[in-house]
């Protein structure tokens, strides 16, 4: 070996879960660098504190599997934030090496040393040990729009999952897409697309949306759908009815489903720590501008089939879905689209109102009422990080904090995951069910507004 002070260390650092092909190439690169490389592997708590979700092998694994390609010649644990800046200066490092999918995220490091973001590995396809039944799930995008923009950096704190390509009837968008985030391809192809993909993840405007579903089911792929999923109930009936068949999974992508916030919210709620729920209240709204899709699309467009999603999501998981009556008030633009509507739910012994606006603001709060006392929800209440649990007597009152990562798309994707893998069944966060009873009440309100 060189004399110390003639030594190039490089320092990398990951999860190195279900280890596979892109890990491989990382650090065989990483290596190349220097002569003398050392791997940080991350602790689960660790993991779970900077939004890493979903991860399966356990610690010793992850330093077995890195060990076995030969390449680190030093294997350290990595268990706070802080740490890279610690070992950077303890270890006399010259070059600090990280995945282009982090690109700019370290630049603070240059101070210090080197630093080199190695591209992405396209195309990963499985885990490198064959023995194991869970496997990286091959993702294509169905849209290439403001959504699916958000989730890809989603994608990369999820393990088990690699975003492939995407499809787009125009193909220029589509390249566009995958040129930015290294993806593996574009195409304007469906065929190509199931060919190349396990799962798919449909960001296109609502009306297309049962199409796409419908089709890659019928080719035996897993969907995770934005939502609204469908417009109508009974193509929600039958696309549920198609995936059992073809044995897949079918999600609907409401974020707030899925974030540990709301899931909380309900299960206190639900406690009777506020006695029996009478009223919901919930409310959406975002000023928007004139030349959006949601602003501009006469058929599907408005601000309840925009944002209604969640609004009615939070009154049927504290209601049900067996409300007898839905009413509906609007204010519409020129073109016809709901620019602000309030919708009226009356269930047996409750009510609850819905309110979203695209040119009205409101106060974005979710409020339950009860016979002992009431939760509030301050907004924006869809990505649930705190609420205060409120009694007459206002010394009993709680304030709950939760955590929200991200953009919080990443906890939909990590139970996608999970679910087909077989490792969670969790369709009490959003049931067939349910997601029906969106359906229904989509299609009652573009009905109405007609």
């Amino acid at each position: 070996m060189k004399d110390d002070k003639f030594i190039k260390k490089v320092i990398t650092y990951g999860s190195f879960d279900l280890f596979h092909e892109g890990h491989y190439s990382l650090l065989q690169r990483a290596k190349a660098l220097g002569d003398y490389l050392i791997v940080g592997v991350t602790t689960e708590h660790f993991d779970e504190n900077r939004g890493k979700l979903n991860v399966i092998d356990s610690l010793m694994e992850r330093i077995e599997n890195v060990k076995k390609t030969g390449f680190a010649d030093e294997v350290i644990i990595e268990d706070h934030v802080g740490q890279k800046v610690e070992d950077i200066q303890k270890y006399q490092i010259d070059t600090f090496a990280i995945g282009s999918d982090w690109l700019g995220n370290f630049d603070y490091l240059k101070d210090l040393c080197d630093v080199v973001y190695l591209d992405r590995t396209k195309g990963i396809s499985s885990t490198m040990r064959r023995e194991q039944n869970y496997k990286i799930i091959r993702l294509g995008m169905v849209g290439s729009g403001r959504i699916a923009q958000r989730f890809i950096p989603e994608a990369k704190y999820v393990s088990g999952l690699n975003v492939e390509g995407v499809y787009n009837p125009n193909i220029e968008s589509a390249e566009n897409f995958a040129k930015q985030h290294s993806l593996d391809f574009a195409t304007d192809n469906e065929e190509e697309l199931y060919e190349k993909v396990d799962a798919v993840n449909i960001a296109s405007p609502h009306k297309t949306h049962y199409g796409y579903i419908k089709n890659a089911l019928l080719h035996g792929k897993h969907v995770l759908c934005e939502k609204p999923m469908v417009l109508e109930k009974a193509q929600a009936e039958e696309l549920f009815d198609l995936a059992k068949k073809q044995k897949c999974i079918l999600m609907e992508g409401i974020k707030t489903a899925y974030i540990p916030g709301f899931i909380r919210l309900l299960s206190l709620a639900k406690s009777g720590v506020i006695g029996e729920i009478y009223d919901v209240e919930s409310c959406f709204t975002r000023l928007t501008a004139a030349h959006l899709r949601e602003m501009i699309d006469i058929e599907n467009g408005g601000s309840f089939t925009e944002f209604g999603s969640y609004t009615v999501l939070a009154i049927i998981k504290l209601l049900g879905t067996d409300f007898h009556d839905i009413r509906f008030d609007s204010f519409t633009a020129e073109n016809g689209i709901d620019t602000y509507t309030k919708a009226y739910f009356k269930y047996d012994k409750s009510i609850a109102t819905s309110k979203t606006g695209l040119t009205v603001k409101s106060d974005g709060h979710l409020l339950i009422s009860g016979t002992k006392g009431y939760i509030m929800v301050e907004a924006p209440w869809w990505k649930t990080k705190s609420f205060e649990i409120c009694y007459e007597d206002f010394n009993q009152n709680e304030k709950v904090f939760t955590k929200f990562l991200g953009d919080g798309l990443r906890y939909e994707l990590s139970d996608f995951v999970s679910t087909i893998n077989g490792y969670r069944h969790d369709e009490f966060k959003l049931s067939k069910r349910e997601s029906i009873a969106l359906a229904e009440v989509m299609e009652k309100f573009l009905a109405n507004r007609k």
